[in-house]
């Protein structure tokens, strides 16, 4: 298309350019390209500021900040510098897509990375889909990865309840004990987590005793201790999240449930254990994405809690810190890799993300673009075996993780 600039036809104005004639070129001239070229690339960022998941989502701001000062100090994509917009889901569906819609429409954000809770990530994935926005999630989910909610755009950072779960299970339940019972967030998150737990204990004989649900922001647990110990399980299997899983296991301590029982967490939540203290949880066992221990072994955990103490006063990363700063950096890094911020270009490029950022080598799966990484079994250490106030976690194994662990694609609806 030749399209008239001023009187002249584009391909008579760019050869009066390439002649030294007067025609300027900068804003007057091609105002759109200019601007696309100096933009800063905003990445919204809507998180549970408020409510019962608000010590996980300040973690994951405080490391997707640290990916957005990194990028920036590199010096951008070609000089353009990297802007995160953070905006409070209330961990509330309809919240997170009103938020979501503002950033994309008002806001003009390039990319959206974040969520926490598996509930309101389905609710930001939807208008993602959309509006063609590329939507990198770091909440634990097994839906999002469905072919009936997933699409092209959609990228999932976080561990699935499938994976973590799983990896718990096989290491647990040979050492542990087959008797199981559950308590369960009864929202889908904690049925992700329950059935994931069951898929992989099924084949190693465990015997689930029953599955004992409870609403999502409960705050007392006494009424459902006497029922679990009369069945008398080996373990008891916590299925919860956040403020939930805090509770949960205080009462369970003040209520004997831990000399009685052993306690699993297939999620073990670094922020409750920091707030509650060595007492409440020592000795319960769990999986994780992250632990900044992984330093004594691992060069690039290393680098990655050195930057974040330097920006968090002397703050080590949690796993939820550890996914802001993955969730922003590998969404920046598609984006220089690919030379614009074109969404289908960054598609291309995110989808071939792989290696070693902060725990071991990730890559994301083709059919599901889910982040295939490693999980860690970890354990709760008591008082006298912690170097320093933030030494919470022994290192009990490591599980690395390969597409033959996941839910295949076809089980999840998608075409070979």
């Amino acid at each position: 298309m030749n399209t008239p600039i001023y009187g002249k036809t584009r391909r008579q104005a760019l050869k009066t350019l390439a002649g030294g004639g007067s025609l300027a070129l900068g804003s007057m001239a091609f105002p759109g390209l200019v601007h696309a070229q100096t933009a800063p690339i905003r990445i919204g960022f809507p998180v549970p500021l408020t409510g019962a998941f608000a010590s996980e989502a300040q973690a994951v701001v405080r490391g997707a900040e640290l990916a957005i000062k990194e990028f920036n100090d590199a010096g951008g994509l070609t000089g353009r510098k990297a802007e995160l917009l953070v905006r409070d889901d209330k961990l509330n569906p309809q919240e997170a897509a009103t938020r979501t819609i503002e950033l994309i429409d008002k806001d003009k954000v390039n990319f959206i990375v974040g969520s926490v809770s598996s509930a309101v990530q389905l609710s930001v994935n939807n208008v993602t889909k959309q509006r063609q926005i590329i939507f990198n999630s770091i909440s634990q989910s097994d839906t999002i990865n469905e072919a009936k909610d997933w699409s092209r755009y959609t990228f999932h950072e976080c561990l699935n309840p499938h994976m973590t779960a799983g990896a718990v299970a096989r290491y647990a339940i040979p050492k542990m004990g087959k008797r199981v019972v559950f308590l369960t967030a009864d929202y889908a998150y904690g049925h992700e987590m329950a059935r994931g737990f069951q898929t992989a204990g099924k084949a190693l004989g465990m015997e689930v005793l029953a599955d004992i649900r409870h609403p999502l922001g409960t705050t007392d647990f006494s009424s459902y201790f006497p029922k679990i110990l009369a069945l008398k399980p080996d373990v008891l299997i916590v299925c919860n999240f956040g403020r939930d899983q805090q509770i949960a296991f205080k009462q369970a301590n003040d209520f004997g449930v831990k000399k009685q029982v052993k306690i699993i967490a297939p999620l073990l939540m670094h922020n409750g254990r920091m707030v509650d203290g060595h007492k409440t949880y020592e000795g319960i066992i769990g999986g994780t994405g992250y632990y900044w221990g992984m330093e004594a072994t691992l060069p690039s955990a290393k680098r990655l809690n050195d930057s974040f103490k330097a920006m968090h006063n002397g703050l080590y990363p949690t796993d939820y810190a550890g996914l802001g700063y993955a969730g922003v950096h590998n969404v920046l890094a598609a984006a220089k890799a690919a030379g614009t911020t074109d969404t289908e270009k960054v598609v291309t490029a995110l989808r071939a993300i792989k290696g070693d950022l902060y725990k071991g080598n990730v890559f994301f799966r083709g059919c599901d673009h889910q982040a295939v990484q490693s999980v860690l079994i970890v354990e709760s250490k008591d008082r006298a075996a912690a170097a320093n106030d933030q030494d919470i976690f022994k290192i009990l194994a490591v599980e690395n993780f390969d597409e033959s662990k996941l839910r295949s694609c076809s089980e999840l609806g998608h075409q070979a």
